[in-house]
């Protein structure tokens, strides 16, 4: 442990217990005890009670506490830039252990997109902790986007035109198909579009994104994108309340053809429009920041992903190529 000595209000030197220091940047990383709380696995009165004895001992304030905001005072923020990379180095240092152990171990922390959590990420979690049994996933699944350092991550997962530059990213899917449909009630009621422009005059189910814009339904011709400006009854933040009004007859849907599939092998949806091109969602990658040294855990998790990403398409093909035959 990396120890640093402080004087206290009588003079005397003190050593603040790793316990204390952990939770002052937790709370100063998150901007929130709640938060701080969460991430360390302990209640937000211990969060507290922890940072209040680090104060007092070290006799000045470090966090300015309102009822609405957490922010470092100078003397914090001082000590948060000094701290910061000792506690990187000493959790390397517990991390290169690893060396000799026959499997890696340790906890791994990651953020992922819900689509990438739902389709991508919950089919492999029992395979990798059967291979990893020594490696703890923490996976918390956020639709905005998170910056994985400020929020003490090892890595996520989200689409490929969200990563920054400056962040490893690793393929783990392909590109995903989107896909329009209705109800048979709603398309013997209303009729089938026969075109994008077509929509227009049809009830339609939209979806906003945490930012506060609304999906817009794209469309390709000749090899370039447009869009329908569309409208209907509902617009909703996650797809599963879509999908239900679609089935339901509320009017048509445009999402992800994964999220679909299910009602159209069900024939609870119908596919609409499958003769145009639509543009398809980025693949989804993990990525981590390129300035850090890989932990043991998040390298045997990168490698298991891609690994089966590479099966996933070798059955692709293989699949492919038997229907050609046949």
């Amino acid at each position: 442990m990396v120890l640093v000595a402080f004087p206290n209000n009588g003079g005397a030197m003190f050593t603040p217990g790793f316990s204390e220091t952990t939770a002052l940047l937790a709370v100063l990383e998150h901007k929130s005890f709640t938060k701080a709380a969460n991430q360390l696995g302990l209640s937000p009165a211990r969060i507290s009670e922890l940072v209040r004895n680090l104060e007092e001992r070290l006799g000045m304030r470090l966090i300015e506490r309102t009822t609405r905001s957490v922010a470092a005072t100078m003397a914090g923020e001082h000590l948060r830039e000094r701290l910061r990379p000792l506690l990187e180095d000493y959790q390397a240092t517990l991390d290169s252990l690893n060396d000799f152990r026959s499997k890696p171990a340790g906890p791994l922390r990651l953020t992922v997109a819900p689509f990438a959590a739902d389709f991508i990420l919950a089919p492999l979690v029992a395979p990798f902790v059967a291979q990893y049994p020594e490696i703890s996933l923490d996976i918390s699944v956020e639709r905005a986007f998170v910056d994985i350092v400020e929020g003490r991550f090892d890595a996520g997962i989200r689409n490929g035109e969200r990563i920054a530059r400056d962040m490893i990213a690793v393929r783990i899917s392909d590109e995903m198909p989107f896909a329009v449909a209705a109800s048979p009630d709603y398309i013997a009621q209303h009729g089938r579009p026969q075109t994008p422009g077509d929509l227009t005059k049809h009830a339609c189910i939209r979806f906003r994104f945490p930012s506060g814009v609304v999906a817009p339904w794209r469309f390709n011709k000749k090899g370039r994108a447009f869009e329908v400006a569309v409208d209907g009854p509902l617009t909703a933040t996650e797809p599963a309340i879509g999908i239900r009004a679609a089935v339901d007859g509320a009017g048509l849907i445009k999402l992800p053809l994964v999220f679909l599939a299910p009602e159209f092998a069900a024939g609870r949806l119908v596919p609409l429009l499958d003769n145009w091109d639509q543009p398809k969602i980025e693949g989804f990658h993990i990525y981590y920041p390129s300035r850090r040294q890989i932990r043991a855990p998040l390298k045997a998790f990168v490698g298991f992903l891609r690994d089966a990403y590479r099966r996933t398409k070798a059955g692709q093909k293989t699949n492919g190529a038997a229907a050609r035959a046949g």
